[in-house]
């Protein structure tokens, strides 16, 4: 179920209401239900891999907190392993299988491995991550095992933050699904502003920037080099408005309930160096890495090279996290490298026009990489990349796709852009209760969200970016 769409605005009034009035033993069963619904809207046979994995890790879980000290590492290896194979079959298998195919055919070999036919079940990566975030804290003695199955399950499958984050620990959620929450105006008003203010940035910024980002990808070989320069930076911020958007409507839906998620997201195009911008975008998976993956393998304790290394490794394997494509290796891997020079170099911007540059700096660096993540192939990647450095120039828009690339609609967006900007930071430190405002004023600032959702809004049926990985 899209957080954008009619079936949202019925469900989530209808499940919010049927919990404040049922007893508190039972709530619990009526959130596993609406989650088990709200994920059924995709593919519903996927409900039984995600409860495969749910089955894995709680038994795991459990056997991990009662094995011997040396057969502790092997349940846990066993529910890693486990999970893992889940989601490299779905995710990565037809990558793999291509690539190998292609390796036998330079090399020719007479022989090729075929593809499966299927689809990825949505949200896998991110509810994979949090079930192993679960199996290793118990593992480290962290959190004692969860010996309600049912509050396990919903542990991994609840709905808000369930296909796209926030990728929660389980000290921080797991009990609250114990807690008693009341019915709260505080809660309500917070996280209905956090749900507008989400909205606003998935369906008027987000989606209406995608339509002059798209055409122009797809005719990337064609385009002027300042529609392609214009559409690299309009996908910035489409990929920023459309996830944080996401992580902010989750947030907010789940506060009316009463449940507190971690932050995903905090002004990230405001770093002054790209390991300032992975401390604020996507936090939840950034941490993530850092916990279970670069603390382990050494981190920054084995000396500068190592340390080094151990960044380029990770954020490799970010990439490789994003998506089954080479495009997002290499990205990943830039991203590694910036980091590892900036870390090397030791970067620092200090004074107000160093700030400034150094903003600037990263946000035109982070903008050019983001051309790999969106590029649906090295070729179109190239063309992107070498129309705007070479200022290549085709003659304007094609015919085909005149309508989403005239002057008087890139004018409009560019405007459009320019007003949220000028507004985000504000609001967003309002919504995160870092800032106040009269209430007056917040009427009125949320009475001109509320009327831009339904005058620019592009309402329907678009997925959130991230809902691929």
């Amino acid at each position: 179920m899209l957080f954008n769409s009619i079936e949202f605005f019925l469900f989530f009034p209808l499940v919010t209401a049927i919990y404040f009035m049922l007893p508190h033993a039972f709530r619990w069963m009526w959130l596993l239900l609406a989650s088990c619904v709200f994920y059924m809207f995709f593919i519903p046979s996927y409900i039984l891999i995600l409860f495969l994995t749910i089955v894995i890790d709680y038994y795991a879980g459990i056997r991990i907190a009662a094995a011997e000290e040396g057969n502790k590492k092997k349940w846990l290896w066993f529910s890693i392993v486990s999970t893992c194979l889940v989601l490299g079959v779905f995710k990565y298998y037809n990558f793999f299988v291509e690539n190998w195919n292609n390796v036998a055919h330079l090399l020719g070999w007479n022989y090729s491995v075929s593809a499966l036919q299927m689809i990825l079940p949505i949200g896998l990566s991110f509810h994979t991550f949090q079930s192993m975030s679960y199996v290793i804290e118990v593992y480290r003695g962290n959190q004692k095992p969860e010996r309600h199955f049912g509050i396990y399950s919903l542990y991994v499958m609840f709905y808000p933050q369930l296909v796209a984050g926030p990728i929660e620990r389980p000290q921080n959620i797991l009990h609250q699904f114990y807690e008693k929450h009341a019915l709260s105006y505080a809660n309500v008003s917070a996280g209905m502003q956090r749900m507008v203010w989400g909205l606003f940035k998935k369906v008027v910024i987000a989606d209406n920037l995608a339509q002059f980002v798209s055409p122009v990808y797809e005719h990337a070989g064609t385009v002027s080099w300042m529609y392609l320069a214009i559409a690299v930076v309009f996908f910035s911020f489409q990929i920023y408005c459309d996830f944080s958007g996401y992580s902010d409507i989750a947030i907010g839906a789940a506060r009316v309930m009463g449940f507190r998620l971690m932050e995903n997201f905090k002004l990230p195009y405001r770093s002054t160096g790209v390991g300032m911008f992975w401390s604020k975008w996507h936090i939840s998976l950034s941490t993530w890495f850092r916990d279970y993956v670069y603390i382990p393998v050494g981190g920054n304790r084995r000396g500068a090279a190592r340390t080094s290394l151990n960044l380029f490794l990770v954020f490799a394997i970010s990439g490789l996290w994003h998506g089954a494509n080479w495009t997002f290796v290499v990205w990943g891997i830039l991203h590694g490298l910036w980091l590892v020079i900036e870390n090397r170099m030791n970067v620092r911007w200090e004074g107000r026009w160093k700030l400034l540059v150094g903003t600037m700096f990263t946000f035109v660096g982070v903008s050019f990489l983001w051309i790999f993540f969106r590029a649906t192939s090295f070729d179109q990647a190239i063309q992107v990349m070498n129309g705007i450095v070479t200022f290549q120039s085709q003659g304007g828009a094609l015919p085909g796709v005149f309508v989403p690339l005239s002057g008087q609609v890139i004018i409009g967006k560019i405007l459009m852009l320019l007003v949220f900007i000028l507004v985000d930071r504000r609001v967003t430190e309002i919504v995160l209760g870092e800032r106040s405002m009269r209430s007056n004023r917040k009427i009125w600032l949320f009475a001109f969200l509320l009327a831009s959702l339904a005058l620019f809004g592009q309402w329907g049926k678009v997925d959130f970016i991230y809902f691929q990985f």
